[in-house]
């Protein structure tokens, strides 16, 4: 028994360290790329760098562009994660702590959103964001974002305010507190390891979203960093090591986010299981 236990933990133990590689190895072999001259790219493709070239990186670093691309990004996704998870906690409350004719029918159209593919709606957005005139405009990418980061966040919220006993809420009714008030001093406090799990969610979502910045956004002062990494290897097509070192630069502020947020994400997508 124990030896059949020391052979699945050394399996599953292979298994992570496998599927480490996968993500590790590419990324490392951009980063050293990106220290690179094309050529000595081509002809020495896997080895180290002969000379060190931190030019690639540091005029990169030195362009405004790119940091006004990170700016985009950032505020962006900052107004995007406060619609969605505002948005999201009120309904989420409605739905889960509210018994009216009807709500299910509400929650499974929220669920249903979850199989309605962006690709689907391009043309009558546009239309839409056109007659707003929305277009050049970062609420063009915000609302939108939010209106696509309702479902899965008002699903995971409904589950975890489902979580919290039903005594709560009436010992807070008993001390004269309002729903409102029970809503915004009691529940979203102790709700706090789900709403950071949907931030993070949401954040990483619009970063990484590039198809409907590029959809908005015809002036180049409102690119984001996927548009501009796009837009970067197409004006530079044959420096192949700037645009690893660009694409590399481009990862650092999502890896960086994740590595501080990936506790919070676990431990809030867990949270709502461990209750009782």
């Amino acid at each position: 028994m124990n030896a059949r236990r020391t052979v699945r933990g050394l399996s599953l133990h292979a298994v992570v360290w496998l599927i480490g590689a996968f993500v590790a190895v590419p990324l490392v072999y951009a980063v050293i790329s990106g220290f690179k001259s094309t050529g000595e790219l081509t002809t020495n493709p896997f080895g180290l760098p002969e000379h060190w070239k931190t030019g690639n990186y540091t005029g990169i670093l030195g362009e405004g562009t790119f940091w006004r691309q990170i700016a985009n990004s950032a505020g962006i996704a900052i107004g995007t994660t406060c619609c969605t998870v505002a948005v999201s906690a009120m309904a989420a409350f409605v739905l889960a702590r509210y018994a009216f004719r009807g709500r299910e029918l509400f929650y499974a159209l929220f669920t249903i959103g979850l199989m309605f593919p962006f690709a689907v709606a391009v043309l009558p957005l546009f239309l839409l964001l056109r007659n707003f005139d929305l277009l050049d405009n970062p609420l063009g990418v915000i609302l939108p974002q939010a209106a696509f980061g309702l479902p899965m966040t008002i699903i995971i919220l409904r589950g975890f305010f489902r979580t919290i006993p039903a005594e709560v809420e009436e010992a807070a009714v008993v001390d004269g507190c309002g729903k409102f008030r029970f809503f915004w001093k009691i529940l979203l406090p102790m709700a706090r390891p789900a709403l950071g799990t949907v931030s993070v969610l949401a954040i990483v979502a619009s970063w990484n979203n590039f198809f409907l910045p590029l959809l908005v956004f015809n002036d180049p002062k409102w690119q984001t960093v996927p548009v501009g990494v796009q837009q970067f290897q197409g004006q530079y097509a044959t420096d192949y090591a700037l645009v690893l070192a660009y694409i590399v630069l481009a990862m650092v502020p999502a890896l960086a986010f994740y590595a501080v947020a990936e506790r919070q994400l676990i431990g809030g997508l867990t949270a709502g299981a461990t209750k009782g």
